[in-house]
């Protein structure tokens, strides 16, 4: 029997607006608008408004709620001010990813984390496990509202302007901002929006300048809508889930399912700096500790391709030395440079920057180089 996909409550948006419309984590969602290069280069030029609505929204609260956090994920919560997020990881006893997600302190005693649309039901699961064990249990809550929530994500260097003009009245709460565009990186305050408090964050999955707005899904075609009215004179155009993929594959971010899974540690996907080892105990710590000190079998490296090449592609082989010694995790044409690019797995041994090596593409070996993260950065 054929599963159902899910919509998100912007898809008859992305209907009138021409979306390509593909299968993605079992959500139906718009790959591309015009041309997925077209997209890419206007969020690095301009403006691009992608729907990341399909990502889940889960609550933490309660006196506990840090403590609880903390011994559940790698970075540090104990440094969130209420306002701000950090970039964090939910591993398992072993040290392999469950999910990567954002952790946001909304009020003295309540979270809101932002995790990946693939993993809502496995994560919303380990929580709950993880909490049925904590000993402060009774003073935590856990709260999935990921089916009452929407969010889009406006990215690009003209996005400070637009967002002023789409929230143009003082934050209600968070960080105390007159503006959108006087939020610093990784702030978040809440505006109003049509009676409503709408969240915005100075964050992103681009390597641009740009923000994330959470609102009632209920609330989110109002915004969207709105976006696109005023953005005319910022050049914001809809982009999709291609445009999305090529610009954090340029600038190294980690893709759950590519470069993280349940098997590959923070260690050894080179994301590191957020597991706090010297905040006290936490799911995995022992073994991310360990490698920490001791070294790893594998390591994340990045690649550019040195010869004319098809692009690569995730599960493609790396060679070096005449020998196949791991395999591409995330690969594409890269619009910025024009040129092949990706991620990929290797021992150590084969990681230097600088260092040679070969892609297996349909049957052939393409050059390829070793080069240290991000490929892409701004002139």
């Amino acid at each position: 029997m054929e599963t159902k996909l899910r919509r998100t409550p912007l898809f008859a948006a992305h209907q009138r607006a021409g979306g390509k419309l593909i299968e993605f984590g079992g959500w139906e969602m718009p790959v591309q608008y015009s041309t997925i290069t077209d997209e890419h280069l206007c969020v690095r030029r301009a403006a691009g408004i992608f729907d990341i609505s399909h990502m889940g929204e889960v609550i933490v609260r309660g006196p506990a709620a840090a403590a609880f956090l903390n011994a559940t994920l790698t970075n540090d919560a104990r440094k969130l001010v209420v306002g701000l997020g950090q970039y964090t990881l939910m591993c398992n006893e072993g040290g392999g990813v469950i999910d990567d997600l954002y952790a946001y302190r909304l009020g003295a005693e309540e979270y809101l984390l932002i995790i990946n649309a693939s993993r809502i039901e496995p994560d919303v699961a380990w929580l709950e496990q993880r909490l049925a064990a904590f000993p402060q249990r009774a003073d935590v809550t856990v709260t999935n509202l990921s089916d009452l929530t929407a969010a889009v994500a406006i990215q690009g260097p003209k996005t400070p302007g637009l967002l002023d003009q789409l929230f143009p009245a003082p934050s209600t709460s968070g960080t105390a901002v007159a503006r959108p565009s006087e939020l610093k990186k990784n702030e978040l305050a809440e505006f109003a929006f049509a009676g409503e408090g709408v969240c915005v964050a100075r964050t992103g999955y681009s390597g641009e300048d740009g923000f994330e707005v959470i609102t009632p899904a209920t609330r989110i075609e109002a915004v969207w809508d709105k976006a696109l009215n005023l953005g005319h004179q910022f050049c914001l155009q809809p982009c999709g889930l291609g445009a999305r993929d090529t610009l954090r594959t340029e600038v190294c971010y980690p893709l759950y399912g590519h470069e993280l899974d349940e098997h590959t540690t923070p260690i050894e996907a080179g994301v590191g700096f957020f597991v706090a080892l010297d905040k006290g105990d936490f799911v995995g710590r022992a073994v991310l500790a360990e490698q920490k000190a001791s070294g790893t079998k594998k390591k994340l490296v990045a690649f550019k391709m040195t010869d004319k090449a098809p692009p690569p592609r995730p599960h493609y082989p790396i060679w070096a030395g005449g020998i196949a010694v791991g395999e591409v995790v995330s690969g594409t044409q890269s619009p910025s440079l024009n040129n092949g690019i990706g991620m990929g797995y290797v021992p150590p041994a084969c990681a230097e920057i600088g260092g040679k090596i070969e892609i297996e593409i349909r049957g052939r070996r393409f050059a390829a180089e070793i080069v240290k993260k991000p490929i892409y950065r701004k002139a």
